[in-house]
């Protein structure tokens, strides 16, 4: 097993190594990817020595050589070995400087939690901090994953690339986001995609919510499924199924009395910071009471004892998901709870938009679960009023064929907001 360390040119020559299967696919998609890296983009050429790398690849400027990345004036680190780029559901863009060390520490947690470092499945981007993961996993196994084609995601690709796994590397896994895992178990999908499901000791789920029916979908067709927390500021998912991963801390309190509980991360995982933004940086990134690095999440959250004397934690909403609206605060996660658990609601989507007269405006937009019996919107209210009283009533609906979503599978909560906006 080869070592895998952040210094240059012992990183790059493991990783020329471990990638030799896949660097021809994804040499050629490296100016559409949305990151910004070191070391890392040097592992795609067959022959770095024969590649002439330019000062930017670009058609934006998305993929740089980023030798600042490692500059702790700008908010760097010394052994940072990418930045991962990412505007989020909310277009607030985040340039997110990730060590060496947390990718070690991220790869080797996950190893312990699901019983070796094993073959992945490269189904998502490496653009993508999930995608970014199952590479730096398998450099520390010293194993290559097999990569999908670059292209729209369809079972037939996944059945075919799953087929290709070898059988003698440990368990088979791979990480999806919840759009993908609806796509091959859809009524409709090429039935191959839902049986090379089947074929993984752990298929890990995340970058956005997963849905209940949908995973109890997917368990029902013999899945075993992982739905996994975290984000690019902790090296991917660090708590699965509620529980955090070896080496991880949670802890859940309000930065004030009166505000909800917002929910903190802490271990070796956790990002150097923000690239040129110390402000998001002090913001976010703290040290915890035992020394640890610790991030704080923008989302609210429980914590409830395990059996084995450790603790689960449930992620109830997002900090921005409390709305005053005539003066009364509303959790939009909480009404977003009810309407989806209506029998005619398949999905919803609950925000507040400024208002001149209410301050902000709550309003939502839901998906019928039979489009040609959409429920009354009268119904709708009727419920929200039984369930959390009637200031958490929306004013504004929308009815629409699907939530629009991000490539990542989270909902655009923009395009929704522009939509509420418009009226």
């Amino acid at each position: 097993m080869p070592a895998w360390r952040s210094k240059s040119d012992e990183f790059d020559a493991v990783a020329l190594e471990a990638f030799a299967e896949i660097d021809a696919q994804w040499h050629d998609q490296i100016a559409g990817l949305d990151i910004a890296v070191d070391e890392i983009p040097r592992l795609l050429p067959r022959d770095p020595e024969t590649v002439e790398w330019p000062d930017e690849v670009t058609a934006d400027g998305a993929v740089l050589p980023r030798p600042e990345a490692r500059d702790s004036r700008r908010c760097g680190d010394p052994d940072a070995v990418a930045v991962v780029r990412t505007s989020g559901s909310t277009g607030t863009p985040k340039q997110i400087v990730l060590t060496g060390a947390a990718l070690r520490a991220s790869a080797a947690a996950t190893a312990r939690r699901l019983g070796g470092e094993g073959a992945w499945l490269l189904a998502l981007g490496v653009h993508y901090v999930a995608g970014l993961a199952v590479l730096s996993r398998s450099i520390a196994a010293g194993t290559a994953p097999v990569a999908l084609p670059p292209g729209p995601f369809t079972p037939a690709a996944f059945a075919t690339g799953a087929a290709a796994l070898p059988d003698d590397a440990g368990p088979r896994l791979v990480s999806l986001v919840p759009t993908q895992l609806a796509r091959l178990l859809a009524a409709d999908a090429d039935p191959a995609g839902r049986a090379a499901l089947r074929s993984f000791d752990r298929v890990l789920v995340g970058g956005a919510r997963l849905d209940p029916a949908l995973r109890a979908a997917a368990e029902a067709a013999g899945v075993r499924l992982t739905a996994t927390y975290g984000m690019a500021e902790t090296c991917g998912g660090c708590v699965y199924d509620g529980v955090p991963l070896p080496g991880v801390a949670v802890a859940v309190a309000p930065d004030d009395p009166d505000a909800p509980p917002r929910v903190r991360l802490a271990g070796p995982m956790v990002a150097a910071g923000y690239l040129d933004d110390p402000a998001r940086t002090a913001a976010h990134f703290v040290t915890a009471a035992d020394g640890a690095r610790a991030f704080l999440t923008e989302d609210t959250g429980v914590l409830s004892p395990t059996d084995d004397g450790g603790v689960r934690l449930a992620v109830t909403g997002r900090l921005d998901d409390v709305v005053i609206t005539g003066g009364v605060k509303v959790s939009a996660a909480a009404v977003t709870a009810v309407l989806e658990a209506h029998p005619g609601v398949a999905a919803a989507h609950v925000a507040g938009v400024p208002d001149p007269e209410w301050g902000a405006r709550l309003c939502a937009a839901v998906v019928p679960a039979h489009p040609a019996a959409a429920p009354d919107e009268a119904v709708l209210r009727a419920h929200v009023r039984e369930a959390l009283g009637a200031a958490a009533v929306p004013k504004t609906w929308l009815v629409l064929d699907a939530l629009p979503l991000l490539s990542t599978g989270k909902t655009d909560r923009q395009a929704l907001a522009a939509r509420f906006t418009a009226g």
